[in-house]
């Protein structure tokens, strides 16, 4: 049964990325990539990957959905005389492609050494000293902290190109987000939802110290209450150029840069944490980078500024 089960997901998986390919229409093609997101996430539950199946749900399904979604309706009003469909011959090189790259991943997945090269004994041993009971946040947070900040600084960057994007006129003023009239079920829906979802989200936050969550997962369940908030029209969208803004937007960063760089003088390192303090120092950097990153994936699905200040 385990194994019908298993081979009815790969299926659908397949049959899902191959009508994303052969998807006429843009919103069909983002509605499947949603759905296979979805699905992916499944497919890393089975493999005993609950960590990474929580972020491709909430990010590579749910965010990037609806970037996607918010992106092929603002180029749907600009398309006229634009949209060029592929040639055969195009679509014969684009299949051809994905067919090597597919090819080379199963090749290079067959001829791994059994057993595969592995730190995992190593990184075990070390973890009672993180004081962390979840191993993916004891490799995100200690042994490899710097990709970790990075990552947060990309997102931040990501959120610059997208303020770039507005018209001078409207620089440092609030996207346009919501409708003139959201509808009484919208309504309803941000005032009775949000209390359960920022509970859900501190609960993903903190529970990724020893058990599945974290700071990703946590981020975009708070961005989705908050987003649900502004689109019911009971909060205003945020002005861009507001200092405690811009401060939320950073201070996750700027306080995992900070610790990183206090370890010189108490740890004798960049990123290394005292010992009997690396847990609490750990929790503090991933309180600061769920705010941070909740106020950043927000705005990244707000999009550019299309009012002017204080308008």
């Amino acid at each position: 049964m385990t194994l019908l089960l298993d081979l009815a997901l790969a299926a659908w998986l397949l049959a899902l990325a191959m009508h994303i390919g052969r998807a006429g229409e843009d919103r069909n093609a983002i509605i499947a990539f949603i759905a296979f997101g979805l699905l992916l996430g499944l497919g890393w539950v089975r493999v005993s990957a609950p960590d990474v199946a929580l972020t491709e749900v909430a990010i590579g399904g749910g965010g990037t959905g609806i970037l996607l979604l918010r992106a092929e309706a603002h180029l749907r009003k600009r398309r006229v005389g634009l949209a060029r469909p592929m040639s055969g011959a195009g679509k014969a090189v684009a299949a051809l492609v994905c067919g090597a790259v597919t090819l080379g991943l199963a090749v290079a997945v067959l001829t791994l050494p059994n057993p595969a090269p592995s730190l995992a004994p190593a990184s075990a041993a070390a973890l009672e000293g993180t004081g962390l009971g979840n191993p993916v946040t004891a490799v995100l947070l200690a042994y490899r902290a710097l990709d970790t900040v990075l990552e947060k600084v990309v997102v931040v960057l990501a959120l610059i190109g997208v303020w770039s994007l507005a018209p001078d006129a409207f620089w440092g003023g609030a996207p346009a987000l919501r409708s003139a009239m959201a509808p009484a079920s919208l309504t309803y829906l941000a005032r009775l939802l949000p209390p359960f979802g920022v509970v859900i989200g501190i609960y993903m936050f903190w529970a990724g110290a020893d058990a599945p969550g974290g700071t990703f997962q946590a981020g975009m369940v708070l961005a989705a209450m908050w987003l649900l908030v502004i689109l019911a029209g009971l909060r205003p969208e945020p002005e861009t150029g507001r200092l405690a803004l811009r401060l939320l937007l950073v201070g996750g960063p700027a306080i995992f840069l900070l610790i990183g760089f206090l370890g010189f003088a108490i740890a004798g390192g960049f990123l290394a944490y005292p010992e009997g303090a690396a847990k609490p120092l750990i929790i503090g950097m991933e309180a600061a980078l769920a705010v941070s990153l909740a106020v950043t994936l927000a705005l990244l699905v707000a999009g550019p500024a299309r009012k002017a200040p204080g308008s």
